[in-house]
């Protein structure tokens, strides 16, 4: 007996083969999951490059805070220029970098923080005696007139890919205390 619908006949048998069938599903699979693993890539490697920044930061603060720390003759504007351009280079940003270094001292009897001196380079304001006055909790508890240098730095930092992460501003705080002296004092000389 003939079929009524011989092409409706063939065109259900031609789709039962092709739901059956399995050829072709590896590259359709990979042409699926590819995008998705280049991206997962991308990401971890933003991510990493992101921490990996951080610490170069850290570690670019922790130096200029150490090689202060050892003065024993006044710094001027010079000296701390010099270390702005270190802070540059070690760090090699994508935007601008900043950096704030302040001589603390802490009295007892007042309970409060005070500023010996602070000088800065790529932006932020110095800080005063008011803004320090109750740094309790930023600062490390110090004896009675007790010094401490601090030195602030501040990054621009843009991930290598877009994945997800944005551009970000990196700030780092260190505390190091004079090492070879009582204080590290500023050449008012040389411009402040």
């Amino acid at each position: 007996m003939q079929h009524r619908y011989p092409i409706a006949a063939r065109a259900a048998r031609a789709l039962r083969r092709f739901a059956r069938g399995e050829d072709g599903t590896i590259a359709i699979e990979a042409m699926i999951i590819l995008p998705v693993m280049f991206w997962a890539f991308l990401a971890m490697f933003s991510i990493f490059h992101t921490f990996h920044q951080y610490s170069v930061n850290q570690k670019a603060a922790y130096t200029i805070g150490d090689a202060i720390s050892r003065e024993t003759v006044p710094i001027d504007d010079a000296y701390l220029n010099g270390t702005h351009s270190l802070l540059a280079y070690l760090t090699a940003p994508s935007g601008g970098t900043s950096l704030r270094v302040s001589s603390l001292w802490f009295d007892a009897a007042s309970n409060k923080f005070f500023t010996d001196w602070s000088q800065t380079r790529g932006g932020p304001q110095p800080l005063t005696d008011a803004m320090v006055a109750n740094w309790h909790s930023v600062l490390p508890v110090m004896p009675d007139k007790e010094r401490v240098i601090v030195v602030e730095t501040w990054n621009i930092y843009d991930p290598p890919f877009k994945t997800g992460l944005e551009q970000r501003k990196i700030h780092n705080r260190v505390f190091t205390r004079p090492r070879y002296a009582p204080q590290v004092l500023w050449n008012p000389g040389s411009g402040a």
